[in-house]
């Protein structure tokens, strides 16, 4: 039957492209996981921040700029408390520091976007936009600057190492190793969006999220202080953008590039966008597109067979490092018209005077 599929012309090599890709999701699933990480993070800070109104396409300048501090923020730790011996994953006070900072350095980008959407009334958009501009150039600046004096690095969080008993189980032994074959921010991430897919849809603070996000002076009329909630939830989204920063240059690596972000952060938009302004719909999108991100990895290691593997070797590298970028536009472009925003998104609320 297989044969036959693939036999058919054009139609036979996408059968094969699925064949391809079912057959090593097993080896590439912690990989994808692993990847999907800063998209994950990055759409969660999105889906609170546009489920209250606001809307946010400084994550990428905001992951950016935690990914920074995280990293000199660590480092400067180390040659302050002198270096410690690592401790289960490579935890270290170093690295707790470090993280810590990331994701404060991420709420007061967020409090800046928050000011200046909600107090301010600007253009969401321009705000964002500026944010990304300012985290790109600074932290591209200041990493020049300190790499100058060649600073050690702080080290980086490890990944747990599941028992084999539970690894080599039948049918589902592969799913257990890429849930727990994980470094800690990475584990994280699940459990971040099972509990805000919870407190979104099943908490009155979820309800009054939503509110506010649909109909601000509705909410208003009934108590909501809209003002309030959206700064809160704002912040909340920048925790969010911190611990996907935090990532690139703590967990996935031990070390900061410029600009590394590599538009991790408007592909999570993306992925808020197709996941429908849910958590976990977010997070199944942000799988789905960290599966192209990988995908030219993936096929370095293992090359499919037959005819879809001559055509991919035909293809140069480029074309794998821009697939996420095309699949992100193409999917995006079919989803026009069908995924609805909350009402209020991107509308600046001013509350009216009182008599």
């Amino acid at each position: 039957m297989d044969q036959f599929l693939y036999g058919i012309p054009l139609l036979g090599l996408l059968f094969q492209v699925v064949g391809y890709l079912i057959a090593v999701l097993p080896t590439s699933a912690p990989i994808i996981l692993r990847a999907a990480t800063p998209l994950g993070f990055g759409a969660l800070c999105g889906v609170v921040c546009e489920r209250s109104g606001i809307v946010n396409i400084g994550i990428e300048g905001t992951m950016l700029t935690a990914a920074f501090t995280g990293w000199v923020v660590a480092i400067a730790t180390v040659a302050v408390l002198g270096p410690a011996d690592p401790g289960p994953l490579g935890i270290t006070p170093a690295l707790i520091i470090g993280l810590v900072a990331a994701i404060l350095s991420a709420v007061g980008v967020s409090l800046l976007h928050a000011w200046l959407s909600i107090s301010l009334r600007t253009d969401q958009i321009i705000s964002g936009t500026i944010i990304n501009i300012a985290a790109f150039g600074i932290t591209g600046y200041l990493n020049n600057v300190i790499s100058a004096a060649s600073p050690t690095s702080a080290g980086q969080f490890l990944k747990i190492t599941p028992p084999t008993e539970l690894t080599d189980l039948p049918v589902i032994g592969w799913l257990v190793e890429t849930l727990l074959n994980q470094g800690p921010i990475t584990i994280s991430l699940i459990v971040c969006t099972v509990i805000l897919q919870l407190l979104l849809f099943r908490s009155r603070w979820g309800l009054r999220t939503r509110a506010v996000g649909e109909h601000p002076k509705a909410a208003e009329t009934v108590g909501i202080d809209v003002i309030r909630l959206r700064y809160r939830n704002v912040l909340i989204g920048g925790v969010f953008a911190g611990l996907g920063g935090a990532f690139l240059s703590m967990e996935l690596s031990n070390s900061f590039q410029a600009g590394g972000t590599a538009g991790r952060g408007f592909i999570a938009l993306a992925a808020m966008i197709v996941g429908r302004w849910t958590p976990i719909g977010a997070f199944g999108a942000a799988l789905m597109f960290s599966l192209f991100l990988t995908l030219g990895q993936t096929i370095k290691f293992a090359p499919p067979p037959g005819q879809l593997g001559d055509v991919v070797a035909a293809l140069p590298d480029q074309v794998f490092s821009a697939l996420p970028y095309l699949v992100t536009i193409i999917v995006l472009a079919g989803l026009i018209g069908r995924s609805t925003p909350p009402a209020a998104d991107g509308r600046p609320y001013e509350r009216e005077a009182t008599a």
